[in-house]
């Protein structure tokens, strides 16, 4: 039995990750007072809902302290058979405001003498424990509600047993470090195409901006030394139970240097994982392979 536990601060996209789920099968309940996600289980190991691809709860701040507190425990003991995953949203404090202002609703942890700013921070403090228990963070400060659902539907699309996930994501570092990176690999050592003037407009995926890499030896170092290190080492966090892996590579702006790397480590592990996905967060679209 499949078992997506959705969770993260209020503002962070899970209700449409849950919507997202539901789309693709899933039974979803919204809210589920944490007490009772072991009986829950019990009830869908029942035959009749085999038609469901599995069970996605979100179980958030809105629970009680003593069920929050108890849930490491719940998730622990979860009966024979329970494939379960923990996934935590969340973005930048000002993001969470910016997006609460904006559609002008309470915050559940709200109250007359708490800010909205202080609330987003004491709940923060309240789901520490989900976060640790969490297989996969998502940090959707710069993500739509289209990219995320992609996101969700392109990680959480595979069948139990199809190995590890990777997400391969350039980025820049004017824009800072994706929150949720396992891995993060620094290119600003690398030529800049940037100050090559008939460069400066084009990406990483140009073949002109590929040529310029490739004839200085750093780029086609620094890329074969990269997919060395992820063939010897990825292996061993799949072994280690890992569900998931989000591998980050990023220079100053994110648009030449990291995206030709990320580009080259994509195709290079495609052929072992074959659920790798690839993400440039500085270019206009969100890349699902």
């Amino acid at each position: 039995m499949q078992l997506v536990v959705i969770s993260g601060r209020s503002g962070s996209g899970k209700s449409t990750a849950l919507h997202q789920l539901e789309d693709m099968g899933y039974y979803c309940v919204d809210n589920l007072p944490a007490a009772l996600l072991g009986q829950l289980t019990q009830e869908f190991s029942a035959d009749h809902y085999q038609s469901f691809t599995g069970v996605a709860v979100c179980i958030d701040a809105r629970n009680s302290m003593r069920d929050l507190e108890q849930l490491s425990q719940q998730l622990g003991s979860l009966p024979e058979g329970v494939d379960r995953q923990v996934i935590f949203l969340d973005a930048h404090d000002p993001v969470l405001v910016k997006r609460f202002s904006e559609t002008r609703r309470r915050h559940p942890l709200s109250r007359d003498d708490r800010s909205l700013a202080e609330a987003i921070q004491v709940e923060a403090k309240l789901l520490e424990p989900l976060l640790a228990d969490a297989d996969l963070v998502i940090d959707t400060s710069d993500l739509t509600l289209y990219e995320l659902r992609a996101m969700i539907a392109s990680r959480l699309g595979e069948k139990p047993g199809e190995g590890l996930s990777v997400l391969i994501e350039s980025f820049g570092f004017k824009r800072g470090v994706p929150s949720d990176a396992d891995l993060v690999f620094d290119a600003r050592l690398l030529p800049n195409p940037h100050w090559v003037r008939d460069l400066r407009a084009l990406t990483g995926r140009d073949p002109e901006v590929v040529e310029f890499l490739e004839s200085q030896p750093e780029a086609p170092a620094f890329a074969a030394d990269l997919i060395a290190f992820l063939e010897r080492w990825l292996p061993d966090y799949e072994k280690s139970q890992r569900s998931y892996v989000t591998v980050a590579i990023g220079c100053t702006g994110g648009q030449h240097r990291s995206v030709y790397l990320a580009e080259q480590v994509f195709a290079a592990i495609s052929a072992s994982y074959p659920s790798v996905q690839l993400r440039h967060r500085e270019l206009p679209t969100l890349e699902a392979g």
